[in-house]
């Protein structure tokens, strides 16, 4: 039994290890913020097959905290957003076998399979400001998200 768990822990960890860290954008996915005017960015974020897709509301996230305060302001308001997921399919190829008894041979096909494969991905408008001792209903204060996001991602390992 501790075998088993051990290694169910151990493929779980190969899969995190898969997914897309919280970096810049690449191939592999990441995060990017580009400003559009004004105080108002797009933050995009995009993930592969391992990356899950609260993974990537955290990067949009805490992409959109660190923007805000690298622009100089307090808070961030999510004034539009959009689901930019993926999905692609792939196929795995047939396998045909033949036995030969006697003098008569048996083939057998066996079909490849279809799959799935969601990419996740999302993009969102944001206005950043500062707001001291105002209704701030619908704002994220920056420091805290960046606080509360900022141990639980995965960032790219130093080789």
């Amino acid at each position: 039994m501790k075998l088993r768990l051990l290694m169910a822990g151990t493929f779980m960890l190969a899969l995190v290890g898969c997914q897309t860290p919280y970096q810049e954008m690449g191939f592999t996915g990441g995060v990017t913020a580009a400003p559009i005017g004004g105080d108002v960015y797009r933050i995009s974020a995009r993930g592969n097959g391992y990356t899950d897709q609260t993974m990537v509301q955290d990067y949009v996230l805490l992409k959109a905290a660190e923007t805000t305060l690298q622009s100089g302001h307090t808070h961030f308001v999510i004034i539009g957003g959009q689901d930019a997921s993926r999905q692609e399919f792939g196929q795995t190829p047939g396998m045909m076998q033949t036995n030969v008894i006697g003098n008569t041979a048996y083939s057998t096909y066996t079909p490849g399979a279809t799959y799935q494969i969601i990419k996740p991905g999302q993009d969102v408008m944001i206005k950043v400001g500062n707001l001291t001792g105002q209704n701030n209903f619908g704002a994220f204060d920056a420091q805290q998200v960046f606080d509360a996001i900022s141990p639980r991602v995965l960032r790219p390992s130093k080789a």
